[in-house]
């Protein structure tokens, strides 16, 4: 992978030009694509600019991002070709920062489920996620260093774990949602993805000059409280292998490591995620569903078709039920720095599989609107298990600094 602080030292010191550092992601791509399919939209023309401390990164956009200068289509027939006249705030964020927008990066249709052709850049065979699919993948192969991708359910931290990238899905509106396709408003959050905890920092650093962001370091004996979610179902082996390699490196690496139960309030905010979602996005996607409901994906047409029962009544229950495990989860927190548990259920599905892979180790963590991290731990078969670091909402940096400490733990390892 191109990490970005890699590059941006490089740059600094004056030994690689920021216009070097794009032409080697679109000599990147030009070389990859064929065999990942990433990219709706490769900018081949896209120039470094001259100034800001992202000058010489590329960034890829998740496609349901409006851009300006490319199209946004949302991974759905229903807006082919449709141009926005501006870009999002969040790509915005990035061009004032100095970043090239070099493509625009495939999403399931509306980033949902229907899988795209995106392929994993591990094994083509493969599932990349969903629905970040062609942001994680872009990552995972080395194309590009930055991508932004959205999480609603487990759509950045799921993605990143099957292509095997750092990420991080941040605390609820650091990152502004305005030109972004909406699917529930009280969950949709923008992340990114990079190489490791190193770049998701410094990006997030020049995003949003948050000086928080300028003093991560690796975490210093952290204090670790694994969850395995029981609630959520059982994971395949290689899943409880992961974390199991995790927690075994960081203890070595002097983490205070202790298993933990979630209160019954945080289990019950799990279950009721669904309904939050699909409630919000019949009336995110009321148009859509309306005018235009045999152009809907197949897996999102059925899905909205399921859910048309849920009442204001379901609805405003389902958000009780989230604040009141909101407020145990900050409880939880006293006693540790971070948590820990599962990126995703496995492995990346095999393809031709008609599935992104399955969110629920994920959801409750969007529903919370804490800040997650996943980080690489290994490979089983070929393809990558990665775990979350989870930290109390607003703490993004100690989320950053605790997956940095894990990396370095586990190279050691």
């Amino acid at each position: 992978m191109i990490s970005l602080a890699d590059l941006q030292r490089r740059i600094e010191a004056g030994e690689l030009s920021p216009d070097a550092a794009i032409a080697q992601s679109h000599a990147a791509i030009e070389a990859k694509e064929n065999d990942v399919r990433a990219f709706v939209r490769h900018d081949k023309a896209a120039k470094a600019q001259s100034a800001g401390p992202l000058r010489g990164i590329a960034v890829g956009i998740k496609d349901i991002i409006d851009t300006a200068n490319m199209p946004t289509e949302m991974g759905s027939e229903i807006y082919r070709g449709w141009q926005p006249r501006a870009d999002a705030p969040v790509v915005m964020m990035l061009k004032r920062a100095g970043a090239t927008i070099i493509g625009k990066t495939t999403t399931t249709a509306f980033a949902s489920r229907d899988p795209t052709p995106t392929l994993n850049p591990h094994n083509p065979g493969h599932s990349p996620g969903g629905s970040s699919a062609g942001s994680a993948a872009a990552v995972g192969a080395g194309m590009i260093p930055l991508a932004l991708g959205t999480q609603t359910g487990g759509s950045v931290i799921r993605p990143a774990a099957y292509c095997g990238t750092a990420a991080i899905k941040p605390s609820f509106r650091m990152l502004p949602t305005v030109g972004v396709k909406c699917y529930s408003w009280a969950l949709d959050t923008v992340g990114l993805f990079g190489a490791r905890a190193e770049d998701l920092a410094r990006g997030l650093l020049a995003m949003t000059g948050r000086t928080e962001f300028a003093g991560v370091v690796p975490a210093k004996a952290p204090r670790i409280g694994v969850v395995r979610q029981e609630f959520a179902g059982s994971v395949e082996p290689a899943a409880e292998e992961g974390l199991q390699a995790a927690i075994k490196a960081a203890e070595r690496a002097g983490a205070r490591v202790q298993t933990i139960d979630l209160p019954e309030a945080v289990q019950e905010a799990w279950r009721i995620h669904p309904i939050v979602q699909d409630f919000e996005a019949h009336r995110a996607l009321a148009w859509e569903f309306s005018e235009r409901h045999d152009e809907i994906a197949p897996m999102l047409r059925a899905s909205l078709d399921a859910t048309a029962h849920l009442t204001p009544k379901d609805y405003d229950e389902a958000r009780r039920i989230s604040r009141r495990g909101r407020r145990e989860l900050g409880e939880l927190f006293e006693g540790v720095d971070v948590l820990l548990t599962y990126s995703a259920p496995g492995t990346a599905p095999a393809k031709p599989l008609a599935t992104t892979g399955d969110p629920r180790y994920n959801r409750l963590w969007t529903l919370m609107g804490n800040p997650c991290v996943n980080v690489p731990v290994l490979k089983v078969g070929g393809l990558p298990i990665g775990v979350q670091v989870i930290a109390r909402f607003g703490n993004d940096p100690v989320a950053l600094a605790t997956a940095w400490f894990l990396e370095d733990a586990l190279a050691r390892a």
